[in-house]
C-alpha cells in the first residue's frame, strides 16, 4: 500500500476527547457505544477520510441503515469536511467521494445489500448498527474486508438486547482484538468541553421535563441519554409475549426429534437482493410448538436458500409459502411454487389473511411455542424488535408495524401460525434408526495412549481433562 507523502491538508474537524481512542485503535474491531449526539457519525467518517488520505488507492464505506437516510444524514457533512481537500471530486448520484490520491469512500445504505457485494474494503463504519440486519456483517462486509484485512467500526445507541449488545459483550472480553468505547451523557458533560456540550447540557433538562409531563418515557431517557441496552423496543409488537417466554425459559435448548418432522415456513423477498426467512417447527403432542432452527439469507434467493434447507440435518413434513408463490414470473412464466417443485421441494400455499388477525394468530401461538437458545437467536432478536409505527398526527401507534430488517423473520412467524394446523404426522415416517457398530476395546499403542482412553478419559497431560468419545459435542 503506498502512503502519500504530499503536504498536510487540514481539515474543520477537531475530535472529542472520546474519539481520540476510535483514531488511535490499530486493531480491525471497534465499537462505539454512545450516547445520542455524542458526535459518532462525525469522528467515523472523518476516521475513514483521514485513512482514504494516508494511503492511495483504497477504498471505505460509510454505511446507514437506509441509502435514504445516508443521503439525507451524512452526504452534506461528508461534504463539509472534505471540501477543503484540493482536487475531491464528489459523485452526488452515487454518494461517492473521489480523493486526488485514488482513494475513495463509498456512502451506502444497508438496506441495498447488493450496493457492498465484491467491493474490496480497507475499512467500514456501520452506523445506527442497532438499526441494521447483523446478516449485513456476517454474509457482506466481512468478505469484502478480508482481502486487505480490514476495520470495521460498529456504532449506535442501545436498542434492546439485540445483536449490538452481543458485539458489546464481545468487545469487552476480548480487549486485545477489540477496542469499546462505551460513553453516556454524563461522561460527555465530565470529559468535554464547548458550545456543543452545553447545547447538550440543556436539551438533557429539556429531555428530564418531557419524561415529568408523560411525553418522553424513562425508558427512552435511559436509552438514549445513558446507553441503557434494558430498555424495551417502544411498539414492540411482540413485548408481552416475548417476556412470557423468557419468563417461563421457553428460549432454550430444543433438540430435534427425528421421531417427528421438520415443517419449514418461508417469507419470501420481493426481489433477489431482499432477506429471505424460513422458520423450522416441529409439533410434538399436545398444544407446544418447537421453532428448533431459523435461517436468514440476503440476495441468495429462493434456489440458493433452498440449497442451504436441504442441507440441512432435518427430515422434512411440508414447506409452506406465503400467497405470492403462485404469482407466475413475467421472464420464465413460472411460478414460485412450480420453480420449487423442480427441486424436489412440493409448497403449500397458505391463505392470504390480514396482517392484524395473523399477528393475533402468531401471538396466540407465542405463547405456546419454545425457541432454540442458539439456533433461533437471530429470530428472538428480530421478533422483539419487530414494532408498530408511530402515528405522529395522532401521536399514537398506527396499526401497522414499521417495515425494516426485523419485518421477514415476524412475517415467517405469522404465516406460521396460519400453517399450525396443517402441521400433521399423517403420512409421516420416522427413518429407520441406526445401530451403532459393535467395535472392539481399544488399546493405546503410542507413548501418549494408555488403556484409561477405552473409558474416555486420557492421564497425559495433553488430553487431561478431554472426554474422547464426546470430542466435537456439547457436555
Amino acid at each position: 500500500m503506498a502512503v502519500t507523502t504530499n503536504a498536510p491538508v487540514i481539515v474543520p474537524y477537531k475530535p472529542r476527547n472520546w474519539a481520540k481512542r476510535l483514531h488511535a485503535a490499530t486493531v480491525r474491531w471497534i465499537v462505539l457505544v454512545l450516547h445520542r449526539r455524542a458526535g459518532k457519525t462525525t469522528a467515523a467518517f472523518n476516521h475513514l477520510q483521514r485513512d482514504a488520505m494516508r494511503y492511495s488507492n483504497t477504498t471505505y464505506a460509510y454505511v446507514a441503515p437506509t441509502f435514504k437516510q445516508a443521503k439525507r444524514i451524512v452526504w452534506t457533512m461528508a461534504k463539509y469536511y472534505a471540501d477543503k481537500i484540493p482536487g475531491v471530486k464528489f459523485n452526488a448520484s452515487e454518494l461517492l467521494i473521489t480523493y486526488p490520491n485514488g482513494s475513495q469512500i463509498m456512502i451506502l445504505g444497508s438496506d441495498n445489500p447488493d450496493s457492498l457485494r465484491g467491493i474490496a474494503l480497507w475499512g467500514c463504519f456501520l452506523d445506527e448498527y442497532p438499526l441494521q440486519s447483523p446478516i449485513i456483517f456476517t454474509e457482506i462486509v466481512t468478505k469484502c474486508l478480508a482481502d486487505h484485512r480490514g476495520y470495521c467500526i460498529f456504532g449506535g445507541t442501545p436498542k434492546g438486547k439485540g445483536h449490538f449488545f452481543r458485539v458489546h459483550q464481545v468487545a469487552q472480553k476480548n480487549t486485545e482484538e477489540w477496542v469499546s468505547i462505551y460513553k453516556t451523557i454524563d461522561n460527555s458533560l465530565e470529559e468535554e468541553r464547548g458550545e456543543v456540550i452545553d447545547n447538550l447540557r440543556v436539551a438533557l433538562e429539556d429531555d428530564r421535563n418531557l419524561v415529568k409531563q408523560g411525553l418522553m418515557t424513562e425508558d427512552e431517557f435511559q436509552q438514549e441519554w445513558y446507553n441503557s441496552f434494558e430498555a424495551a423496543i417502544k411498539g414492540a409488537v411482540y413485548l408481552i409475549q416475548l417476556g412470557k417466554a423468557r419468563e417461563e425459559k421457553r428460549i432454550t435448548n430444543v433438540p430435534y426429534d427425528p421421531n417427528l418432522p421438520v415443517y419449514t415456513v418461508w417469507d419470501l423477498g420481493i426481489s433477489k437482493s431482499d432477506a429471505m426467512a424460513v422458520g423450522f417447527y416441529q409439533k410434538p403432542p399436545g398444544s407446544a410448538v418447537h421453532m428448533i432452527d431459523y435461517l436468514e439469507t440476503i440476495s441468495l434467493g429462493m434456489i440458493g436458500t433452498a440449497k442451504l434447507v436441504k442441507e440441512k440435518p432435518y427430515v422434512y413434513g411440508k414447506h409452506f409459502g406465503p400467497h405470492d408463490m403462485k404469482h407466475k414470473d413475467v421472464i420464465t412464466g413460472k411460478t414460485r411454487v412450480e420453480r420449487m417443485a423442480a427441486l424436489g421441494m412440493e409448497f403449500e400455499v397458505l391463505p392470504i389473511m390480514g396482517i392484524e388477525d395473523g399477528i393475533d394468530l402468531a401471538r396466540q401461538m407465542f405463547n405456546r411455542c419454545w425457541f432454540d437458545r442458539d439456533k433461533c437467536e437471530l429470530f428472538v432478536d428480530f421478533i422483539g424488535q419487530y414494532h408498530y409505527l408511530m402515528d405522529e398526527k395522532r401521536g399514537q401507534l398506527s396499526n401497522i408495524p414499521y417495515h425494516d430488517f426485523t419485518s421477514h423473520a415476524a412475517d415467517q412467524f405469522r404465516y406460521a401460525a396460519l400453517a399450525e394446523e396443517e402441521m400433521t404426522i399423517d403420512e409421516f415416517k420416522a427413518p429407520p434408526r441406526r445401530e451403532a457398530p459393535v467395535q472392539d476395546e481399544y488399546v493405546g499403542d503410542s507413548d501418549y495412549e494408555d488403556e484409561e482412553l477405552s473409558t474416555g478419559m486420557g492421564k497425559h497431560p495433553m488430553l487431561k481433562g478431554i472426554n474422547i468419545g464426546a470430542l466435537g459435542h456439547k457436555q
